[in-house]
Parts: structure tokens; C-alpha cells; sequence
């Protein structure tokens, strides 16, 4: 049986872990459509229903092979995705869009593409520094009005922004990366989530691969980790370096790498969900199992300090980037493409 938790206060129980869609189009080199659609199946047989997606994933290519997948049975899952980024011609993303204006015609470009009449959860990918979080969440709360959504998420935002959102309208999760490496969130984001009754989904919580992949990992030339810094040379090594600690601790207790970096996640609070990008069947059975893992005082502690902040290599993103928490250019003019359908 999945771990169960409630997505926010208003929200279904749902497994604690859930799947991320992200790589089953592109994205971590080349997909396989038929083992995208096996780990999918095998998701479902297994109570994992909490379904992540996102209009700027393959620049819509995402929703739209999801929607054809779920063909037939939407009402067994709990369907989220994220709105705010836009694409240019070439279907990269460019910028961020919070106007209301771009935000509702979003979120119908994702109710077609998704094949589907509501959204389970609609999230702000990005909070856009020219829009003020109160109007981007406004225009959201009047798709749930609508029936369009059920519930509201914000994606990468800091603890003024979720309480300003929160006043609007009653946030139902946050969404952030959190993982080993990537610390932050502990220190206040997930506190307040809990004050406020709202999840905490995080995304890549087994450091994009880092924690669950082979002692050197060899990234096909259209992985885009190949742009992050983390994933450059020097960085690279010292980051495998620090994960040999994960698999240290995982053959002490005959479990995988993935398993103990999951249950490193979901051991910050009963709010905490973990989405999982994998797009095989197998990992993805591997790492449901993290569920039964319990890690002891000494195990968290020792994980703790090898991946303090000053021992990791490199920042998240580079400088600049448009998927840091503060960057990103501002509301683009809102064209057919930009506000989201491709």
C-alpha cells in the first residue's frame, strides 16, 4: 500500500510519491514512448496517481501525449500542471507571463491539450517580477470560480510571496526542489507550508539522477543537465563524490541509492510529497519502495553533513537563469504562442 498524505488542507490523499512527466517527451536525452507509457500503467497499478506535468514541457508536447495516454481513465489520477513560462518559435522556453490575461488563456491551451474539463492542480511555474503574485493567483482563482481548476499550487516561491498568494485565494501546495543537495526549503518554505496546511511537493529530489544513477554518469548530448552547473566537470565530480555517502548507506541497509535519498525527502514533515521524473517501470518500483524506508538519527545526521551547503559543487542554475526563483524575463506581449498554446 502507498504512503498516503493530503495535498493541503482541501486537497485528496494521494501517495507520497508522485510522477514526474518531465522526461517521458524529452528533455533527459532521447524517450521512449513505450516505456514512457509502461511506467505510466505500472504508476497507476500502484497507487501512484499523483500525475506532474507542464505547458512548457516540450512546449505543450508533454500535456499533449499525457492526455492522450490517460485516454479513458483521467478520473484515476490527480492531474496537475504549471503555467507561467512561455516558449519562443523554437519552443524553448524564453520568459516568464503572470498577466491574467496570459494565465487564463493557459490554462485552456492545457484543459485541450490535456483532453481533459478540470485541472486537479493548476501551478504558477514562476512567480514573474513585473506581475504581482496577488494578480497572477486572482486570474487562477477565477478558473477554480470557473470549475476549470480544483485546486491552486505555486511553483519556486518565497515565504512572503506564498503568504500574499494565500490571502487571495487558499494555496493548496508549493512546489520546489528539494533534495539532498538542495536544502533550503527546510528552513522556512516547508515550516510555513505546515503553519498554513499546505503541501510541499518537491521536484527533483534525487538531484536530477545524481542519487539514483551509476557512480559516473554519462549524459547524452541533448541531456539539458548539461547546461546546469552542477553537472559541469569539476562540479560534477565533487557532487559524485558527495553521493558515494548515499550509496554507502544504502548497502548498509540493502537498499538502492534512490531509496534512501526519497526517504531523506519525505522524512521533513507529514506535508511533504516527492515527484519522481523516471521513465521506467523498474526505477519507478524502486522507488515507491522508498516509502518503507526509515532512516535513523545517526543516517539523517551523516547525510546531512556531507552535503552541507559549502560541500556541494555549483549553484542550481547558472546566472541569469530563467528558471531561478528571481529571474526570468517579464511578461512578454501576449501572442497566441507565448500565452501558451503551441
Amino acid at each position: 500500500m502507498p504512503l498516503l498524505r493530503k495535498l493541503g488542507c482541501f486537497g485528496p490523499e494521494v501517495a507520497a510519491i508522485g510522477l514526474g512527466t518531465f522526461s517521458f517527451s524529452h528533455a533527459y536525452g532521447r524517450a521512449d514512448s513505450s516505456e514512457s507509457l509502461r511506467t505510466l500503467d505500472r504508476a497507476l497499478e500502484l497507487g501512484c496517481t499523483l500525475l506532474d506535468t507542464a505547458d512548457s514541457y516540450g512546449a505543450g508536447e508533454n500535456e499533449r501525449w499525457l492526455g492522450r495516454a490517460l485516454e479513458g481513465r483521467r478520473d484515476a489520477v490527480v492531474l496537475g500542471t504549471k503555467i507561467g513560462f512561455v516558449c519562443d518559435m523554437e519552443g524553448k522556453v524564453s520568459g516568464r507571463n503572470g498577466r491574467p490575461e496570459a494565465l487564463r488563456y493557459a490554462i485552456d491551451a492545457s484543459l485541450k491539450r490535456l483532453r481533459t474539463d478540470v485541472l486537479d492542480l493548476c501551478t504558477l511555474h514562476r512567480v514573474d517580477p513585473a506581475v504581482p503574485v496577488e494578480e497572477s493567483v486572482g486570474a487562477m482563482a477565477e478558473a477554480v470560480a470557473e470549475g476549470k481548476v480544483r485546486l491552486l499550487g505555486l511553483s519556486e516561491v518565497e515565504t512572503s510571496e506564498l503568504q500574499r498568494a494565500h490571502r487571495v485565494h487558499p494555496v493548496a501546495a508549493v512546489q520546489s526542489e528539494f533534495a539532498l543537495w538542495t536544502r533550503d526549503p527546510e528552513r522556512d518554505i516547508i515550516p510555513l507550508c505546515r503553519e498554513l496546511g499546505v503541501a510541499f511537493v518537491a521536484f527533483s529530489p534525487l538531484g536530477r539522477g545524481l542519487f539514483a544513477g551509476p557512480k559516473s554518469l554519462s549524459l547524452q548530448d541533448d541531456d539539458f543537465r548539461r547546461s546546469l552547473p552542477r553537472f559541469q566537470a569539476d562540479n560534477l565530480r565533487k557532487n559524485e563524490e558527495l553521493a558515494e555517502t548515499v550509496r554507502a548507506i544504502a548497502a548498509r541497509r540493502g537498499a538502492t541509492a534512490s531509496q534512501v535519498g526519497l526517504a531523506w525527502v519525505l522524512r521533513a514533515g507529514p506535508n511533504v510529497f516527492a515527484i519522481v521524473g523516471t521513465r521506467s517501470s523498474a526505477h519507478l518500483e524502486e522507488n515507491l519502495a522508498a516509502q518503507n524506508l526509515r532512516l535513523t538519527p545517526e543516517e539523517i545526521e551523516e547525510l546531512d553533513r556531507t552535503f552541507s551547503p559549502e560541500a556541494v559543487g555549483g549553484e542550481r542554475y547558472g546566472q541569469g537563469s530563467i528558471f531561478g526563483p528571481k529571474r526570468g524575463q517579464q511578461s512578454p506581449r501576449l501572442t497566441e504562442r507565448t500565452a501558451g498554446e503551441q
